[in-house]
């Protein structure tokens, strides 16, 4: 049974009680609500996010199993290894950090993605999420080149978790470049585990695995109520936590 949430409560049904793997919707815990600051914090915290397409009431999900990508296991491949030297050399290329979050937000949503003929990014999300970059919790990593947006990605910070929620590419390789510098600077801040929410290839080849609900949860636990960081700024320094490992 699917819970409709009370509009002026913000508590959340148990995790586990989204529905399974043989369900029409695996995963979805409940319905309705609003998309208020407090609310998104609230359902992040407790592994729930929000997805819905245009037309839809807001939709709340809990995947189990969950992609995560553990920073540790993170492959940086020699060809990607030697695409960010280049590219970090090459006058007019640069990595920014919530230099433009809600330009990042809003090109997530309308990049056009293969076997996709819309975007779960809807207007009111995009609202949502530019109001959280506004109040530090949501960040994001850019790829510039000569003075263009040309890549990147943005997700929730809370405590020493990251909740990675959408990237997007106009260059080859540009989003996995705002992903290197993510990687970095969580290493280098504590941060062990980026949500990935679904399994995909793309993040499989780049080091993301699933874990079980229930030690997904845990981990959650552990570090969503850490002490808050001060808004990420690009920072050189913090490559060295990606070049000097294997």
């Amino acid at each position: 049974m699917i819970l409709r949430l009370h509009p002026h409560s913000l508590q959340f049904p148990d995790p586990h009680q989204a529905l399974g793997p043989d369900s029409d919707a695996p995963g979805l815990l409940a319905v309705g609500g609003d998309l208020r600051p407090e609310r998104l914090v609230e359902a992040y915290r407790h592994g729930i996010f929000p997805w819905f397409g245009p037309g839809q009431p807001i939709l709340w999900w809990c995947l189990s199993p969950r992609m995560v990508l553990k920073t540790a296991d993170f492959k940086l491949h020699p060809s990607l290894r030697k695409t960010l030297r280049r590219f970090l050399r090459t006058p007019g290329c640069e990595v920014r950090v919530n230099h433009a979050p809600e330009a990042v937000i809003h090109a997530c949503a309308s990049t056009p993605r293969e076997g996709q003929s819309g975007t779960w990014i809807v207007p009111e999300m995009q609202q949502a999420y530019a109001e959280l970059a506004r109040r530090g919790i949501v960040q994001s990593v850019e790829t510039w080149v000569d003075g263009q947006l040309v890549g990147g990605l943005y997700g929730l910070r809370l405590g020493r978790m990251f909740f990675g929620e959408s990237m997007f590419a106009h260059r080859p390789d540009a989003s996995k470049l705002a992903l290197c510098q993510l990687v970095a600077l969580c290493r280098r801040d504590g941060i062990s585990w980026i949500d990935c929410q679904q399994n995909t290839r793309h993040l499989a080849s780049l080091g993301a695995a699933e874990v079980p609900l229930n030690g997904f949860l845990a981990h959650l636990s552990a570090t969503v109520d850490q002490p808050a960081l001060p808004p990420w700024t690009y920072d050189s320094e913090a490559w060295t936590h990606l070049f000097e490992r294997p």
